[in-house]
């Protein structure tokens, strides 16, 4: 799915969080087993309007947290299988070493879908607009960490986890995204997707920086540079190769997230490049800041995630080479 041309970008028909909850009673009908379990933001995350499809296949722990990680980890050794959600600061800074301990040591099956990523969160504030999300799962041996980019990305990731063992967290946002891929894309663990082929520099991003990132490569093919642009969706595995790759190809990096630039996506892509493939790189995302209230356009501008800030990067790294 390469495209070096300039597109058009629309927004998805579908939401993000009604697409979890319909998505979530398919699997909850066709497994028994299958157990939806809510941190009292069901209203959130569309969960509301399933609860009389499957009444008996999904529970509401309350605003406990950290309780509800022990009982999907409980679930879980009694062959359930628990698709637990919340907020994505809730998901990991509250409930680490519920996860940690219960989840990934005991070797459970713990599905956790973290929504609201970044500066999505907008009138939740600073308390609510995890930045260090990604970076804290990683630190989990053997998790699996993924970030999505459109709605076709999340159905057939929480299809695919249903029928693999073990910790995987998904970061969402909960509203409309720009629509990236078609119905019959498949998504691996451990391999990104190769959207937009160039040879000047390459551009990788995760959640909603995949669009971000299109459109700064469309502002860089007016003034005459070509940019790769890959969905490294998949942070944890990542793509090695993939990554390589590209870096031998371009001899120059940008990374692009709405995280922390410490412990998401720039990390692990710098980690792989200082041991693989020493490159001239640079890292978008959030630097050294707390999430605060405000809209979303205004939050990308302020913590610096649009694409001309995408494009800026792109000018200083390549003038690196």
């Amino acid at each position: 799915m390469i495209n070096t041309s300039v597109r058009t970008y629309e927004m998805e028909n579908i939401e993000m969080r009604q697409m979890y909850a319909s998505t979530l009673v398919e699997l909850a009908k066709g497994n028994p087993n299958v157990i939806a379990l809510e941190a009292d933001l069901m209203s959130a995350i569309s969960t509301n309007k399933i609860v009389k499809e499957i009444p008996n296949q999904i529970i509401n722990s309350g605003i406990m947290e950290a309780n509800m990680i022990g009982v999907a980890a409980g679930l879980s050794i009694t062959g359930k299988i628990p698709y637990v959600h919340t907020f994505g600061q809730f998901a990991t800074r509250r409930t680490f070493d519920q996860l940690f301990v219960s989840g990934a040591y005991a070797k459970t099956n713990i599905k956790i879908l973290g929504s609201d990523a970044g500066v999505t969160a907008e009138h939740n504030g600073g308390t609510h607009m995890a930045f260090e999300d990604l970076g804290l799962v990683r630190l989990i041996p053997d998790a699996h960490v993924y970030e999505v980019s459109d709605s076709t990305m999340l159905r057939y990731l929480l299809k695919k986890i249903e029928k693999e063992h073990g910790i995987h967290y998904i970061r969402t946002i909960r509203k409309n995204t720009v629509k990236l891929y078609p119905e019959n894309e498949v998504f691996e663990a451990g391999k990104g997707k190769l959207l937009r082929e160039g040879g000047d520099v390459t551009i990788i991003a995760s959640g909603i920086m995949v669009a971000e990132s299109l459109k700064a490569a469309d502002l860089l093919l007016e003034q005459g540079i070509n940019a790769t642009v890959i969905d490294m969706f998949s942070i944890k595995p990542i793509d090695r190769e993939l990554i390589v790759k590209y870096a031998e190809k371009t001899k120059a990096i940008v990374t692009a997230e709405n995280h922390n630039i410490i412990g998401g996506l720039g990390s692990a892509v710098a980690e792989v490049l200082s041991e693989f493939s020493p490159t001239p790189m640079r890292r978008i995302g959030v630097k050294e800041q707390f999430g605060q209230v405000g809209k979303l356009d205004y939050l990308k501008e302020y913590y610096h995630l649009t694409p001309k800030d995408i494009v800026r990067a792109v000018e200083e790294v390549t003038n690196l080479r």
